[in-house]
């Protein structure tokens, strides 16, 4: 299928495409529609890697395929559509999550569980569909992944989905805010609204459950607890405010994790989507305390009700935070500018060509935030 944009403004950029279920990314050169009315073009400087990324790279059935993926992109705004007003080239942006702007649970701020959003951010193309990625025989490729589709050296974007950031902070750092960490980070200070002296305990501290016990520690909460199997996360986990971390493939994990909370803890947060984790998670919780799931599950959750209703527990889910990005990325900026939101010391960058080992690296544990520069 051919794309129908004037070709005067396009422009040839390089992007990773996954060309089938399953299927390493392979850079190729794509030709880029010129942005809508309503949109801008950004050129990328960096793009987080998300396990969202990975899904989307291994599903049959949830991204079209070819597509190019991506969904944490930092930049520098090149152009803009005639109807943009408030961003302008020159500006450095973080993009995110799509959200449509017309629906009433967009219009009530709840932009994270907009009526549109799978089709805006799973759906390959945008909603007049058209995709703006073509190879150059003309072969259309799916793109506007979560809106952006970043794996590339150039997005089109609307400009809704774009945060306006200081210049003079490192993009390579800024980029994860997009899904990862606001993710994290939100579930404390968006969803479950962590108070100081209330209690937490992360299970899963990669980077999202890493967002979420740096937010906890500047929140002020008094009692934070990591869980994790892998040794050096754990030990990140304490160095960035964890008071308590357990190894959960120890012999007698379930016996330490009672020990350590104790009477139970305010607060839980999931980021595994294991049922067995998320029952401990709930099983973690004190009278009233409420489990966040941030996390799709991945099955049934093995757990009696009445652990809800003895004690009035809650399990809830959490999708992106419950953050709006244009209010809530800038709230995190001003948290690391201060020093309290060390997002950095989660980063380790990789030059694009080196996606496959990045998005390798992460999957094993290596690297808790891969995030990827581009070329120049």
């Amino acid at each position: 299928m051919m794309e129908t944009h004037a070709k005067s403004q396009d422009r040839q950029v390089m992007a990773a495409v996954v060309e089938r279920p399953g299927m390493a990314f392979r850079l190729e050169q794509l030709v880029l529609a010129a942005p809508m009315d309503d949109e801008i073009c950004v050129r990328v400087v960096a793009t987080g890697i998300c396990h969202t990324d990975v899904a989307m790279r291994d599903s049959d059935t949830r991204a079209p395929k070819p597509i190019v993926l991506g969904h944490e992109g930092a930049g520098v705004v090149e152009s803009v559509g005639r109807l943009v007003t408030r961003i302008q080239p020159g500006d450095h942006v973080v993009m995110s999550y799509g959200w449509c702007g017309s629906c009433a649970r967009c219009a009530a701020g709840r932009m994270a569980y907009c009526r549109d959003f799978n089709s805006l951010n799973f759906g390959g193309r945008r909603p007049d569909g058209s995709t703006g990625l073509r190879r150059l025989d003309g072969q259309r490729v799916h793109g506007h992944f979560f809106g952006q589709s970043s794996f590339a050296t150039h997005v089109v974007t609307n400009e809704r989905h774009a945060v306006v950031v200081p210049r003079d902070l490192p993009l390579q750092y800024l980029a994860p805010l997009g899904c990862g960490v606001q993710t994290g980070a939100g579930a404390i200070l968006n969803s479950l609204r962590v108070q100081p002296g209330d209690s937490v305990a992360v299970f899963g501290v990669g980077s999202v459950g890493m967002s979420a016990v740096m937010a906890a520690k500047a929140a002020g909460a008094s009692r934070i607890i990591a869980i994790d199997i892998h040794p050096a996360r754990l030990e990140l986990a304490r160095e960035l405010g964890a008071c308590t971390a357990l190894d959960a493939r120890a012999a007698d994990f379930e016996a330490d994790l009672a020990a350590t909370v104790g009477d139970g803890v305010t607060h839980a947060v999931d980021t595994t989507g294991r049922p067995e984790t998320i029952k401990a998670a709930l099983a973690s919780l004190t009278v009233h305390g409420v489990c966040g799931l941030v996390a799709m599950p991945q099955g049934e959750i093995p757990f009696d009700p009445r652990q809800l209703m003895v004690g009035g527990r809650m399990l809830r889910g959490i999708v992106e935070g419950d953050g709006v990005p244009g209010a809530f990325i800038p709230h995190l900026v001003e948290l690391y500018r201060a020093g309290r939101f060390p997002l950095d010391q989660l980063v380790r960058c990789y030059p694009f060509a080196q996606i496959n080992e990045a998005m390798a690296d992460m999957e094993r544990g290596q690297t808790l935030k891969p995030v990827l520069l581009m070329p120049g």
